[in-house]
């Protein structure tokens, strides 16, 4: 398989940030040397760029099984890799539902040609319907390591505790690396709403979610983290509200950690004065002072992790009336583009909330964050923070085209993606 040299890029891995060629072997996946001068059977052109560890995606919906008209592992991959994403942890709101060991292979074997690592989620209770407990040691055993119910809360707080003991115990056996993430959301205050509840629903005579509907969550969830000594990672929070009481918790040294998605750091509300369904996500957009708290807690540490959320649909679900249609977006394409033209940070940080924090919280840390020394795993991304591009959002390697970013202006794109050796997107291009 040969030799790839990546030339005269700028490596920024959360450890060091030097200028350096780097030789990869892609028969062992392996860095093989950093130095000056290298050469290679092929040569991918780093200059002006930056390479760091791949991106790791820690929440996206690939749809399969159940669900290819929107989305296929094998696009949700090639879309991932263009993001320059080299992992991507796979929701468990499939059909069927990942709840059980047997599903858990069926994703892996369809995985097992994809261009990025699929890694595969679970359930955390049967069906996601919120009532029995999915066998977490037999998920556990093979191979899952991070639980949720996806886009549905475990509204039970008796049922979220039990499970949290039940993972107590797998940790106390030895293996700490196993996270219980919730999509922070209480249905009873939610039920109807299809946006934010506020001014722009009001005006548009749509139900309404307040955002004390994902704080009751979130403070639900910190209590129960402090009562069993088990860590929670609260998913896309999107609220001033949620952020402050996720900056109290750490400070409190309780074990709680939390995403964010770039359209929560990027579009508000008033984006659906249209009654574009492009634009309804759950949990929805929200004000110009929640964005601004996004902002604040990833560039303070208080949110860990930017994850997308990519939710694809056929795009006929996303014509149809904004309060029928189904909530979600593809994001894994844009999300550096929007990361680095956003939040007003520099490379070294959003390879952290990109690569390596979503690396140890997934349980992936073993191939993927990782240093780019000789030695490591291959798993590298190749992005230029100054080119500039704009989105087209009906071209992309995904099979949906649920973008609500087309035509925006980023700065920021990647260029090379490296997964286990293999140049599988090169100048921009997939390769397979």
């Amino acid at each position: 398989m040969g030799t790839i040299v990546i030339k005269g890029g700028k490596i920024v891995d959360g450890r060091s940030s030097h200028m350096a060629d780097i030789l990869v072997d892609s028969s062992t996946g392996e860095i093989v040397e950093i130095g000056d001068g290298l050469s290679g059977d092929q040569t991918l052109d780093a200059q002006g760029c930056c390479v760091s560890p791949g991106f790791v995606d820690m929440h996206a919906h690939l749809r399969e099984p159940g669900g290819e008209a929107a989305e296929t592992i094998e696009t949700g991959s090639r879309t991932a890799a263009l993001g320059g994403y080299t992992a991507v942890v796979a929701m468990p709101n499939t059909n069927p539902t990942i709840d059980s060991a047997s599903v858990v292979a069926d994703v892996l074997a369809l995985a097992k040609d994809a261009l990025c690592h699929i890694a595969p989620s679970a359930a955390i209770t049967v069906g996601r319907d919120g009532n029995e407990l999915t066998g977490i040691g037999e998920l556990y055993d093979a191979g899952v390591r991070l639980f949720t119910d996806g886009g549905t809360g475990v509204q039970d707080a008796s049922t979220m505790r039990t499970a949290l003991e039940y993972a107590k115990g797998i940790a106390a056996a030895g293996d700490s690396d196993i996270l219980f993430a919730q999509h922070c959301e209480v249905s009873g205050l939610s039920a109807g709403g299809v946006m934010n509840e506020g001014e722009w629903s009001t005006k548009l005579g749509l139900g309404g979610q307040p955002a004390e509907a994902e704080e009751l969550m979130v403070a639900r969830d910190i209590a129960l983290s402090r009562l069993t000594g088990m860590p929670i990672h609260m998913m896309n929070v999107s609220t001033a509200g949620s952020v402050e009481l996720v900056r109290q918790a750490k400070a409190q040294e309780i074990k709680v950690t939390a995403d964010a998605c770039p359209h929560h750091f990027t579009l508000t509300d008033e984006a659906c004065k249209d009654y574009d369904a492009t634009f309804k996500v759950d949990p929805p957009l929200r004000t110009d002072a929640d964005v601004a708290a996004i902002i604040e807690g990833l560039a303070d540490g208080t949110i860990d992790v930017i994850a997308t959320d990519h939710a694809p649909h056929e795009s006929h679900t996303k014509q149809m009336p904004f309060d029928q249609a189904p909530p979600g977006m593809i994001g894994l394409e844009t999300a550096f583009g929007l990361a680095n033209t956003q939040l007003g940070l520099d490379p070294v940080e959003i390879v952290d909330l990109m690569s390596i924090r979503p690396a140890e919280l997934a349980g992936l840390s073993e191939r993927h964050g990782r240093p780019v020394v000789a030695g490591e795993p291959a798993n590298l991304t190749v992005f230029d923070p100054a080119k500039k591009w704009t989105v087209d959002g009906a071209n992309t390697a995904s099979r949906s085209s649920n973008c609500p970013f087309d035509q925006m202006e980023l700065t920021g794109k990647v260029r090379h993606t490296i997964f286990e050796g293999e140049a599988v997107v090169i100048e921009g291009e997939a390769q397979r």
